[in-house]
């Protein structure tokens, strides 16, 4: 049963879709060999992304409630579905590998033995999903994702939409979660430099954050506690990160240049600003600056040079309009100004898939 099982499994995350999603090579059998048990792949084939009841599934795999509720709790305590508890009743959804299964793995931020084998796993099946469909050739057609700028870096004379203050989705929220960032941890597991950036900084809103408290080992924050997890982000120079919607979105990731998906993912394109971007860019004061160069080392785009007069020059191709270089001027000498003829981001997720769906057809 067990090879039959995988492999199906393999056809259910191709259909998933999202990030490295199902492909035939040895790395993904061996991976998913290790997150899932034989049962835990065989109830994954029948999960959507749609919620279902523990006796829905039950029917769909053809299998007593008690032991699909017995597989499905164990599941989603190990981040292979999700679980959400609506007026009493639980119910589970499957997810991708990316977002979803791949980041909830160390979100506990634990080193455990299994930990590491887990993140050797799960590197080894990037390396070689990459080896085949290298990033620099994925063709992008419109923004997955966008960057929130520091909105106390806007110049006042700029119009600041709520969507571009992250300060917005705490004050919405009640529900706020902060768990280990994947990216650092996995690197961190492998004995990789973490730069000293901070780990548990990936911050969950909504539903979503219940569900790291309750099952993935993450901390629920109050809103005092996420905006000052903020400064301290905004200090160590990360990119505060998100959906490319402005309405109600579930999660914030706070990324560094070096081990993070998004970005190191989003470098390979040839001009990485047109695809990951805030709206907005800096603008340095010539009569302020000093040419310290401390903006240059802090950008994550590697998105700045210093010009003839020793003032950053900006190459607007690669800047993320993140702010990074403006939180670490010691004299001030940033602000962040509307950028030309930038589009607002879609509503939600529906609109989300409307705009992509037909950027795809003007290829």
């Amino acid at each position: 049963m067990s090879i039959a099982v995988y492999q199906e499994l393999l056809t259910v995350m191709q259909k998933r879709g999202g990030g490295y999603a199902g492909m035939d090579i040895p790395e993904f059998f061996a991976m998913v060999e290790e997150l899932f048990t034989p049962e835990q792949a065989e109830v994954n084939n029948v999960l959507t992304g749609k919620r279902a009841t523990a006796e829905s599934v039950a029917a769909s795999a053809d299998m007593d409630v008690p032991a699909i509720q017995s597989i499905l709790e164990g599941m989603a305590d190990r981040g292979l579905c999700i679980a959400s508890n609506r007026d009493g009743q639980v119910y589970y959804q499957g997810v991708p590998f990316m977002p979803g299964i791949l980041e909830y793995q160390f979100m506990r931020g634990t080193s455990s033995v299994r930990d590491k084998k887990i993140a050797r796993l799960i590197d080894d099946y990037k390396k070689a999903h990459e080896a085949i469909k290298p990033l620099s050739e994925r063709k992008l057609t419109f923004p997955e994702i966008r960057v929130i700028p520091v909105d106390k870096t806007i110049d006042e004379e700029n119009t600041v939409h709520t969507y571009d203050q992250v300060k917005t989705y705490i004050d919405k929220n009640d529900q706020i979660a902060t768990a280990a960032c994947y990216c650092r941890q996995k690197a961190h597991l492998l004995g990789e430099d973490t730069h000293e950036m901070p780990m548990n900084v990936c911050m969950s809103f909504g539903p979503g954050a219940e569900f790291i408290v309750d099952r993935l080992g993450g901390r629920k924050l109050t809103k005092d506690e996420a905006r000052e997890m903020l400064d301290e982000t905004e200090e160590a120079g990360l990119v505060h990160m998100t959906r490319n919607v402005t309405d109600n979105i579930s999660f914030m990731c706070n990324c560094d240049r070096w081990h993070c998906v998004p970005i190191t993912g989003m470098l390979q394109q040839p001009k990485p600003g047109k695809f990951f971007n805030s709206g907005f860019d800096p603008v340095f004061d010539p009569g302020e600056c000093t040419g310290c160069e401390i903006c240059l080392d802090r950008c994550p785009a590697t998105a700045l040079e210093l010009g003839d007069d020793f003032v950053p020059v900006v190459d607007r191709d690669r800047c993320f309009g993140c702010a990074v270089c403006a939180t670490g001027c010691p004299v001030e000498s940033v602000s962040m100004v509307n950028k030309p003829g930038f589009k607002a981001p879609p509503l939600d997720n529906q609109e989300w898939v409307a705009a992509y769906r037909a950027s795809r057809e003007e290829v």
